[in-house]
């Protein structure tokens, strides 16, 4: 019934519908002048539709034939997106407004980009699947190149767009080969086709894949253009390429590799296993040398990755749980984190120089304080939410065979620290300098920057009751 199958989809359905609304109201009314309430509407809808998505019945169902899975899974990587994008959208506004950026168009793309997250965690298919992804991609090229009179927001733009393609080039060869090898794009299709054993020709399909999705999360060695994006596009722009995609490219690709090629996971589990030790590692320790915050906050994103793709190298449901509860963890400390860089200001302009940060603790003892346990967060300190997170991926990894792979994360972790306590030192115990940074008096950013702060040590109580869902959503996956 097509009534059921638009019912289905119609979270996406509302906000595809209000993104183009939203586009011929301002186009044909204030244009520009309409941005601050566009972005709070919009920043509205997310979360009205993550609690509607949230509180759904719970269940599996599927549409058009199979193309589309909502499940347990998919409903929560939504409300992870959808909640982490309202997030960015609030706290960047002011930001976006002061420097003449906030057009009118920035809500809308990242609502579009929002509707092809969606899509790409509920494909059931490989045709829907690039869909959704290149949906995603399209809004966020142009949003990271939105400050049109700076070259490295443009070069941002520019170098996002042309690796993009690259990897949307890879995962459209990969789908090809595994169509032909294995007669359709349905994920449960393919998945009958590898159950007699795998062909070649699908396990080059499958590596294709793999390294498209490895651009998307920004994994090593697909991490290039991670960096140089992280510093050219505006500080919510990065905040917003840190969070939401991440978490929409983390779920597709546990998607494809259990719903698809769930019959074969020690052909691939080698793969995601590689990918997770090359970016824990090139992450931790390229980003021991950098000066410029986001920058560093580039590769520790890489890094982080790299931890997560751990929970999904195990191949089991817990595997999955604790990729879902470390992603959901990291996105809730970059939010924080963000909402800090973003209120790094002096004299009205945008600092991300680290050394700027030097006795910050002095001039801000508060905010420098919450800054310190969200760093210790990251770093994996406990008794730190953050700790937890790496805690579920490294048992997952052990679970699932792989302790070798533990023992490299810890030692990746322990590099990690490094950069972390190095913000620390400066902002307690670094020289005092003359340039110090302006009282940023954002009530938003204070707040975000707060609760960050605070779940990160409240958390650990009982997760706020996340253990439980993902939990949930992982057996809907890989059960």
């Amino acid at each position: 019934m097509i009534s059921a199958d638009l019912n289905t989809i119609l979270p996406e359905i509302i906000l595809a519908v209000y993104a183009m609304g939203a586009l011929l109201l301002a186009v044909y009314t204030s244009k520009d002048k309409m941005a601050g309430l566009l972005t709070w509407t919009t920043a509205a809808l997310f979360l009205a539709l993550a609690l509607w998505i949230g509180f759904a019945w719970h269940g599996t169902d599927t549409a058009f034939g199979g193309m589309i899975v909502d499940d347990a899974y998919a409903r929560f990587a939504k409300v992870v997106i959808l909640a982490s994008a309202a997030a960015v959208l609030v706290m960047g506004e002011n930001y976006m407004a002061r420097r003449d950026l906030l057009r009118f168009e920035y809500p809308i793309l990242i609502a579009l980009a929002v509707v092809g997250m969606m899509v790409m965690v509920s494909a059931g298919d490989l045709m829907v699947l690039y869909m959704g992804l290149e949906l995603q991609s399209l809004a966020l090229y142009v949003v990271a190149s939105i400050r049109r009179d700076s070259a490295k927001s443009t070069e941002a733009g520019l170098k996002y767009f042309v690796l993009g393609a690259l990897s949307s080039g890879l995962l459209l060869y990969g789908a090809s080969l595994t169509y032909g090898y294995a007669g359709t794009t349905l994920f449960s299709g393919i998945i009958e086709a590898t159950s007699d054993g795998v062909s070649l020709g699908l396990l080059f399909g499958l590596a294709f894949l793999i390294a498209g999705f490895a651009f998307k999360v920004s994994a090593a060695p697909f991490h290039m253009w991670t960096p140089d994006v992280y510093e050219g596009a505006p500080t919510p722009v990065t905040a917003l390429f840190a969070t939401a995609p991440k978490m929409a490219a983390m779920a597709l690709f546990a998607r494809v590799v259990h719903d698809a090629f769930g019959g074969t996971i020690g052909d691939w589990q080698q793969i995601v296993a590689f990918l997770a030790v090359a970016s824990m590692f090139l992450g931790g320790i390229a980003a021991i040398g950098q000066t410029d915050i986001k920058r560093l906050m580039a590769y520790s994103s890489i890094a982080h990755m790299g931890f997560a793709l751990m929970g999904l190298a195990a191949g089991t449901a817990f595997g999955v749980q604790a990729m879902l509860i470390y992603m959901t963890i990291y996105i809730a400390m970059n939010i924080g984190t963000f909402a800090f860089i973003l209120s790094m200001e002096k004299d009205g302009r945008p600092v991300t120089n680290i050394a700027a940060l030097n006795m910050y603790s002095r001039a801000e003892p508060g905010k420098a304080l919450a800054m310190l346990v969200l760093l210790f967060s990251l770093a994996g300190v406990p008794p730190m939410l953050g700790f937890f997170g790496k805690l579920y991926v490294l048992r997952a990894a052990v679970d699932g065979g792989l302790a070798w792979l533990a023992v490299l994360g810890v030692l990746a972790s322990v590099i990690g620290a490094f950069y972390y306590l190095r913000i620390v030192y400066y902002m307690y115990f670094g020289k005092p300098t003359e340039d110090a940074l302006d009282r940023n008096a954002s009530p938003v950013l204070w707040s975000l920057l707060m609760a960050s702060a605070v779940v990160m040590l409240v958390g650990i109580v009982n997760l706020f009751g996340v253990e439980p869902i993902a939990q949930a959503a992982a057996l809907a996956l890989a059960g």
